[in-house]
């Protein structure tokens, strides 16, 4: 495996601390027992409208059931996060009425990716590597912490219903 993959030492997402948009550490231990959806959002993009009116009706949906959905803004495509983190989560929360945390804005890929992402990367990596190539990428992690499956920016929020659903089975 390339050094990128074994670099990462932590066996679960609730192993980590982030930031929420207004700078505040939050440990992602508080996430235990809960089926996470990770996604890295933009609002500048042209997968935002589907993407975000689709995950706030999934997180509606299963909210009660322990499922929550972790945003985490990048302006690394082409630019389209390009306001602060508090823009980012006023952006969600007063357009398409997000409910779900939106952390402050990471990077998700080269050397100054966040580590919780070079996590997520390392246990899903693609036919053509860890690198994210896009907005929206979406890592479906389970109660355990561990990461079950990986989504592109073109899979629907929405057609990922059967997989949440088959987690609380």
């Amino acid at each position: 495996m390339g050094g990128s993959l074994s670099a990462v030492s932590e066996k679960s997402i609730h192993e980590f601390t982030v930031k929420d948009s207004s700078g505040k550490e939050v440990d992602l231990s508080i996430y235990q027992g809960k089926v996470l959806l990770v996604v890295n959002v933009a609002s500048k993009c042209g997968f935002t409208e589907s993407n975000y009116t689709q995950l706030t009706e999934l997180y509606r949906r299963y909210k009660d059931q322990g499922f929550v959905i972790l945003a985490f803004p990048c302006n690394q495509f082409m630019y389209q996060e390009p306001g602060t983190s508090q823009d980012a989560h006023a952006f969600a929360c007063t357009r398409f009425k997000a409910e779900y945390p939106v952390f402050q804005k990471v990077c998700v890929n080269g050397q100054n990716a966040a580590p919780v992402y070079k996590f997520l990367k390392s246990k899903k990596p693609t036919f053509f590597g860890t690198r994210i190539k896009w907005n929206f990428t979406k890592f479906l992690v389970g109660k355990d912490g561990q990461v079950i499956d990986r989504y592109g920016l073109t899979v629907p929020p929405l057609s990922i219903e059967v997989s949440i659903s088959l987690t609380y089975s």
